[in-house]
Parts: C-alpha cells; structure tokens; sequence
C-alpha cells in the first residue's frame, strides 16, 4: 500500500494576509505531485506548516492515516519529511560530505566522529548524482548550483525518509544537473516516497509530474493529471485569466538611442578580455550556459569584483567603479541574482529594504534620515511596483519570492540609474508575476535607461532583448539581433562559440 499525506481544512493567517484558506487535499506516494500557482499564492506556506516553521491556524495534516503536528522542522525531519526550499539551508564553512550528515556523522565505537567514513559515504551519494565534486571540498567554494545540489543530497541521504518537497529546486541548475536531478526523483519514486515539486517552469511539470495540485490566493483549486489538461488551461486556473502570448502583448521601446555604456576590454580573475556597447532605451540581454562568466562581467564592471585591465566609459566619461555603491552613484545599479546572500536585507522591512540606498538622499546635510522622505519613498515603490504587503513594515522575508524581488527592483530604480542590470530577475518567480516583471521591464527601456538582461531563460531573453550577446568560457562569443535569435543559434554559440 502506497503511503498517503493528506491536508485536511488547513487554514494559515498571518496580521492582515489569509496566507491558506481551508486547504484539503491528497498526495500519494510513487507519483511527483506538482504545486502551481502565483507567487503568494500559498505553495510555500503550505510546506511550511508541513514542516513545522509554521502552526497552522485552523485543520490538521495526516502521514498515512496517523495526524501528525510539528513543531518544528527537526521533528518534520525526524517522521521522514524533507523540504528543501528555493533559499538554501546550508552551512557555507563546513564540507559538502559534513553539510550531508549534519547532526548525524557516523562515529566510531568510541564516539570519536569519523569523517573519513562520512567523506566514503557521501562520495557515494555524489556518484548518484553524477556531480564532479569532492566530499571534502567547504560548501562555500562551491557554484550556487552545486550549493543546491547539496541541500538536495543532504535529504536524499535520510534513510527514513517519507515524503520530499523541492521548493524551485532547478533555479540555479544547468540542463545536465536537472537532468540528473530528475534522474532522482525518479528514483525516489520508484521507491514510493511522497514527493511533491514546486516549479513555475511548465516545461519541467510535464516532463517529471503525474499530477499537478493548483493554487490561487491561498486556495486550492484542483488537482489535475498531466496530459490530461494543457498548459493554457493550468495558468488560466491559476491566474484566473487567459495571459496569451506573454511577448507579443509587450509596450516595447522602439526609440533606442545613442550609446550610453561602453565596456572596453574588461578583465578580472574570473572573466577575459570582453568589450560591448549599451544604447539608451535599449535592452541587451546575455545569454550563455551556467559558469559562462555572465553574472562575473557584470560583477567587474560594478567593482564587486576588481578589474584586472579594461575601461568602463558611461555617457562618454571614463568612470571606476571600486564597489557596487561607487557604480550606484555614478548611475549603474545591480539586481543581483541570489536574492537571499545578496540581494535582500532579511532582518529589515519592507520600507528598510527600499530605503537602505536612499539615505544619502533622505538626510538633510547633518546627516539626520527623514522619516517623512523614507515613508513617501517607500510608499512609492510599493504603489509603483505592485508590492503585495499589508504594510511598509511587514518584515521582508515574509513577503513570496516574487514581491521580494520587486523590493529590490524598487530599491535599486529609487535611486535613479542610468542602466540597470538584472541578473535572472524572474528567477523562482511565477508566470503571472513574470508578466508585470516583461512589463515593467520595457518601461524602465522607454524610460531611456539602459537595460542589461542576463537569462538562463531562452523564450525570456529572446521575447525581451533588442540584441543579445552570448558568452562561453568567459567571453563574449557572438551577438544576435532579436529579429535573428532562436534558441538553437544561442545555445549553438554558448556551447561552439562564434559560427
């Protein structure tokens, strides 16, 4: 008999949101359960009061006809649940095989810890996975992407585990690490395991899901098989409208003007020689495989990282950027890809994250903060952004992926900037939230700002970009205009080079 998790009536309300409203469904095992819906839309919180971060309010949850109540997530861990979230729940300055056996290393007779036994049984596991990596290498030398990989070893590894949730699991993962990771899915639901997977990537639905549970504003909507009902049909449950061809529908810029950014042979420790030109109103978009040095281009020419050799010239002055607050006051601002380590100030609200680039700008010349500017500052961001919260001072971290990224697009457009990068801006973010985003994007183009758009997304970067530069081992390699661009050529570059 397969074993069967069942919410029953869960109800979560957190000051002012009804985060889960009467959730009743089932999920067996030996099938991968997708969840789907908007961000905000209760696919996280739900797994949160599964394991035990959150009480629900109202109803209860069942483990094979047992109801069980967590109070935290060591007990969840300890009745065989895992859940590994979007954001990633690992210890940087320990090594890959002691963040896979934390609070369980094997010990010898004597209670002496043996590390060499856990480094041969993690080695195991890194075989399974297909993953060139060393137990003994410390998580933080590692790739985001194989940070990840990480966390999901770490559940894998669990003996008694039941049921396993992936919370975006494939954000940061190339092609071949996704496929190895379906790789064990499959294998876990061989075995029979309960295995449910959040995803906003319809491709990756259909291709590892039996079914799919949908969400909308904290309500469950149905479960339906895959296959069985098409992908036009899911998003309209799920949004409660028909999105169309999220492209075609866009207000582009069609006034680019003259060339605003130029980056002339820009070097660090992670990139090569690389030179190209931004025009105002314009977006560039980069495309290329994972370690690409995408996001390290990017980084050089902030000063995150320093510059080796090279010249970055913006409005036809020479500037030098020694860190990203030289480049935000010289007019070039970062969206950076990993939204919790860099992006998001955790322990601050909503209004903090908007306003923590603004306080120059906020402080008379004794350097007193205006509370009155603070508060219109943030005001506007969340009115212009769509921010749902039920306040300015709503902590941050408990905002969806989705609103917490449009915080720091806010944060960063605040401060009014001549380009803006965003690095994988969409990242974990669902298809309805992903519209405003294309939408708000060419705004900001006609608007005169220089747009620079990194994507592993191909249908994104080609439905977005005027032009698009590919890069492979850290160079740039080719350019395709977006009249010219499929998603062959770029892969074809970002894998052969020039043609």
């Amino acid at each position: 008999m397969s074993s069967v998790l069942e919410f029953k009536g869960i109800s979560k309300y957190f000051p002012g949101v009804k985060a889960l409203d009467d959730i009743n469904f089932k999920a067996y095992g030996g099938e991968v359960l997708a969840f789907l819906g908007e961000n905000g839309a209760g696919k996280s919180t739900l797994l949160k009061v599964l394991n035990g971060d959150y009480q629900p309010t109202k109803g209860e949850y069942w483990l094979d006809g047992t109801q069980k109540h967590f109070s935290s997530p060591h007990e969840a861990i300890e009745e065989g649940i895992s859940i590994i979230y979007q954001e990633r729940q690992i210890l940087l300055e320990l090594s890959v095989a002691e963040n896979i056996y934390l609070g369980r290393m094997p010990s010898s007779r004597f209670g002496v810890i043996d590390t060499r036994k856990a480094n041969q049984m993690a080695a195991e596991i890194i075989r399974d996975f297909g993953l060139p990596i060393q137990p003994t290498t410390k998580v933080k030398d590692l790739s985001i992407a194989y940070q990840q990989m990480v966390e999901i070893m770490k559940a894998y590894s669990r003996e008694n585990l039941k049921v396993i949730c992936f919370d975006e699991p494939t954000a940061s993962l190339s092609d071949a690490e996704i496929e190895s990771l379906f790789e064990i899915i499959r294998k876990l639901k061989s075995q029979g395991k309960i295995i449910i997977y959040v995803s906003h990537r319809m491709a990756e639905i259909q291709e590892i899901a039996d079914k799919v549970a949908i969400f909308k504003d904290g309500r469950y909507v149905d479960t339906v098989k895959v296959g069985e009902v098409s992908e036009a049909d899911m998003i309209k449950m799920m949004v409660g409208r028909d999105l169309g061809d999220i492209f075609a529908d866009l207000d582009r810029n069609d006034k680019i003007g003259e060339v605003l950014l130029e980056v002339k042979n820009v070097s660090s420790d992670y990139v090569k020689e690389n030179s190209f030109v931004l025009h105002k109103g314009e977006v560039l978009g980069f495309s290329g495989l994972v370690g690409a040095g995408r996001t390290e281009l990017m980084r050089a020419i902030i000063g995150a990282d320093a510059m080796r050799s090279g010249e970055v010239v913006l409005e036809g002055k020479s500037i030098v950027n020694h860190s990203p607050k030289e480049a935000m006051d010289n007019g070039i601002v970062l969206v950076p890809e990993d939204r919790k380590l860099q992006g998001i100030l955790s322990n601050l609200s909503v209004a903090g994250n908007i306003n923590i680039a603004l306080m120059d700008k906020n402080s008379n010349s004794l350097g007193v903060i205006s509370s009155k500017k603070e508060e219109e500052a943030a005001d506007r961001g969340i009115r212009d952004f769509k921010i749902k919260t039920p306040s300015p001072e709503k902590k941050i971290v408990e905002l969806s992926g989705g609103n917490q990224q449009k915080c720091i697009v806010a944060r960063g457009i605040a401060t009014n900037p001549k380009v803006l990068i965003l690095d994988e801006p969409t990242k974990g973010i669902d298809v309805g939230a992903k519209s405003e985003f294309y939408n708000m994007i060419c705004q900001f183009a006609k608007q005169g700002l220089g747009v620079i758009l990194i994507s592993s997304e191909m249908p994104e970067v080609i439905g977005l970009s005027d032009r698009i530069l590919v890069m492979r081992a850290l160079r740039i390699v080719g350019e395709v205009m977006r009249e010219d661009a499929t998603e062959d050529r770029l892969l074809s570059l970002g894998m052969m080079g020039e043609e």
